[in-house]
């Protein structure tokens, strides 16, 4: 396994930090359909447990982008990036870390508090058990808040995420972005500057 590049992301850092966020994009869409009520019963069920079984991978994704993360080395923060800018990065990193784990484990949660007992089917394949929680209103409640709240938030982020790399990209020149694009390397205003090519006449001249 590849691990995270001195100055930039490894191929397996790359790989689960995008399709991570192509799911939850995705779920965010899902979760948004699958609650109206003008949807179909049938496909409303169908729904939900897509739902729930692509939350389940998202919950194995991050579980293991954290375990790649505790193993493997962490690039160097930008050079071009102050004291504060590299600590709200760091926490704004962590915080979705956290959250990519704590909304699909309070989806979990809600499957597994509420009173319909309606069984969780991964794609069809295999049945998913309930956490060991009790089944009530008030906790289906609860932990619907949670879902919901946790996943609110962790959109919000991911949005101020997506809005700071992109002025990195365009307006700051530097390579915040371009490494998670598998592309590190310095290339804005801050970066050394290029040595420069030796002159054909001095090195023929060196040969003398």
């Amino acid at each position: 396994m590849r691990r995270d590049r001195v100055n930039g992301y490894g191929f397996w850092a790359i790989g689960l930090h995008w399709l991570i966020a192509v799911l939850i994009l995705g779920l965010v869409g899902l979760g948004f359909v699958m609650r109206r009520t003008a949807v179909d019963p049938a496909l409303q069920f169908s729904l939900y447990q897509w739902h729930k079984s692509v939350g389940f991978v998202v919950l194995g994704l991050a579980v293991l982008r954290g375990l790649i993360w505790l193993v493997g080395r962490h690039p160097e923060a930008v050079a071009s990036l102050g004291p504060v800018e590299r600590r709200a990065a760091l926490s704004t990193h962590l915080t979705l870390a956290l959250l990519c784990l704590v909304v699909p484990l309070a989806g979990w949660a809600v499957a597994s508090t509420t009173p319909l007992n309606i069984p969780t089917f991964f794609f069809d394949l295999v049945v998913i058990p309930p956490l060991p929680l009790g089944r009530s209103e008030a906790g289906e409640g609860f932990w619907s808040l949670v879902h919901a709240g946790a996943a609110y938030l962790l959109l919000a982020l991911a949005a101020l995420h997506a809005a700071a790399a992109l002025y990195h990209h365009f307006v700051r020149r530097d390579e915040v972005l371009s490494r998670m694009l598998g592309r590190p390397g310095p290339h804005g205003p801050h970066a050394a500057p290029a040595s420069p090519a030796p002159n054909p006449l001095q090195r023929e001249g060196s040969k003398q």
